[in-house]
């Protein structure tokens, strides 16, 4: 079969996010500040976690390693969506767009995993708290981690081959910021709905199998602590939960919205503006989340700063 002038493997041309904006610097100026902020923020998370004994627990282990996957998230489209809006070269070749394209199914299919895997560690430590170091010890953390990253990885493996062999049309602009799957598989040259069904069939499990676990666990702790006596541990294991759920809500409900929902519910403006948020803005969020409705991770960075800024006498006349 013929599609006439097309290439598999030329570069395409990202439209950015906002192609129309009258304020461009603006734009760049904000997204650099979100850069920053949530490298600079999930970076202090690792680094607290990792030097004060406190935190050496297994929900602070697994929250570094979020912190980790938010870092190399993030890192993988802004700086060059910084770039374009910099320098107005927003070509990319096949072989970027494939790279950008795996590792970010990769990245986010691990949160994902991860997400559950922590709902997982706060129903043991609330329900079962005299079995918590057994059913969490080191080793066990260890393959939840290596299972998250497995989980992404294979995403990313099946997924992306499959969507970079199609051929592409002579029009190489990708409506979009970063090489999104529904984005690129807009410019294919050929019929992409087996495909599309079968993807779908995908996300759907990625994200009913944690979501389940997700949804399982919480039930569990909900009943456990309104059947709990003292108002001190119920506070806190709420506290603790609830951080959690706003991270679920945020990265489950956006990617919900662009991979489940039909495409006819939602225009290419829309896909954009949610995708930059659990790309660019729910990684900025994740840490401060935490460590605003955590007392021990403020309490330590507290202390670290306290450290790092002398205090001196002030002296009156």
């Amino acid at each position: 079969m013929e599609w006439g002038n097309y290439s598999r493997y030329g570069d395409f041309i990202l439209l950015g996010l906002f192609s129309n904006t009258h304020f461009p610097w603006l734009l760049f100026a904000l997204i650099l500040l979100v850069f920053v902020t949530s490298i600079a923020s999930n970076m202090v998370m690792i680094v607290l976690i990792h030097t004060d004994s406190r935190l050496h627990t297994p929900m602070y282990f697994l929250l570094s390693q979020l912190s980790l996957m938010d870092i190399l998230y993030i890192s993988t489209i802004v700086p060059k969506m910084l770039v374009d809006q910099v320098m107005s070269q927003r070509a990319i070749s096949f072989a970027g767009c494939t790279a950008q394209h795996f590792l970010y199914l990769t990245l986010a299919g691990a949160e994902f995993f991860l997400l559950g895997f922590m709902s997982y560690d706060r129903y043991v430590a609330i329900c079962n708290p005299l079995r918590y170091p057994v059913l969490m010890s080191r080793k066990i953390c260890w393959l939840i981690v290596v299972a998250a990253w497995l989980g992404g990885s294979i995403d990313g493996f099946l997924l992306t081959p499959v969507t970079m062999q199609f051929p592409f049309c002579a029009s190489r602009e990708i409506n979009h910021f970063f090489c999104e799957v529904p984005a690129l598989l807009k410019l294919s040259c050929m019929d992409t709905s087996a495909y599309e069904t079968a993807m779908y069939v995908c996300c759907i499990m990625m994200l009913l199998i944690p979501f389940s676990v997700i949804s399982a666990s919480y039930t569990k702790i909900l009943i456990t602590v309104y059947r709990m006596s003292e108002a001190e541990g119920r506070r806190k294991a709420v506290a603790t939960c609830s951080s959690h759920m706003v991270v679920v809500s945020l990265f489950y409900g956006a990617a919900m919205y662009t991979y489940v929902l039909p495409h006819s519910y939602h225009t290419p403006e829309q896909d954009k503006a949610v995708s930059a948020f659990y790309t660019v803005v729910t990684p900025m969020l994740n840490p401060l989340i935490y460590s605003f409705r955590n007392k021990d991770v403020t309490g330590v960075l507290q202390k670290v700063v306290g450290r790092c800024v002398p205090s001196g006498k002030v002296t009156t006349f």
